[in-house]
Formats: C-alpha cells, sequence, structure tokens
C-alpha cells in the first residue's frame, strides 16, 4: 500500500467514476435507436390514453432492472410500502 502511495500522480486528473471505456464496454452500453425499436416492438398500446404496456406472455429480459429491493434504501418501511414523514414548521410560534 506504502508503494502505492508513493506514486507520483501530480497533474493526473482524479477518476470521475469507474467505467470500461474499451470499445467493447462502450458498445455493451450503448443503445442504438434498433435497441429502442426492438424495445418498442415488444408493446401495444391500452386505454382510452392509449398507455404502452407489455403484451402479456412476452418474454423479456428484466434481470437486474426489476429485480432490485424497492425498500432496500428506505429509512421507514411498513410492511411493503415506504413511510414519508412530513410535517408544517410554523413560523412566528403560531
Amino acid at each position: 500500500m506504502r508503494d502505492i502511495q508513493r506514486v507520483n500522480t501530480s497533474g493526473i486528473e482524479p477518476l470521475s467514476s469507474i467505467r470500461d471505456e474499451t470499445t467493447e464496454g462502450i458498445k455493451e452500453c450503448t443503445i442504438t435507436c434498433e435497441t429502442v425499436w426492438q424495445a418498442l416492438k415488444t408493446e401495444e398500446t391500452v386505454g382510452k390514453c392509449r398507455r404502452p404496456r407489455r403484451r402479456r406472455g412476452e418474454k423479456v429480459d428484466v434481470k437486474g432492472v426489476e429485480d432490485w429491493d424497492v425498500l432496500g434504501c428506505a429509512g421507514e418501511t411498513a410492511g411493503r410500502y415506504f413511510v414519508v414523514r412530513s410535517g408544517s414548521v410554523k413560523e412566528g410560534g403560531e
């Protein structure tokens, strides 16, 4: 660790994020028109407001998108819901 700390880093910009900036890495995370078109083809519009919905029975890869813990970062929960505590602060002691 001390050897790493001794490395001269003057003139080197600090990292703002850690990501794969190789050609393959950028290609993997790039969204193209074809990607969007394929996603839109799996939907249909329903209802008076013509809202987009996935077709029933259509297989969609949702790994890492819809399997996350929604309540994981909530400070307080009540069953399946997160709790929001709010109140008004009265000025002048009213």
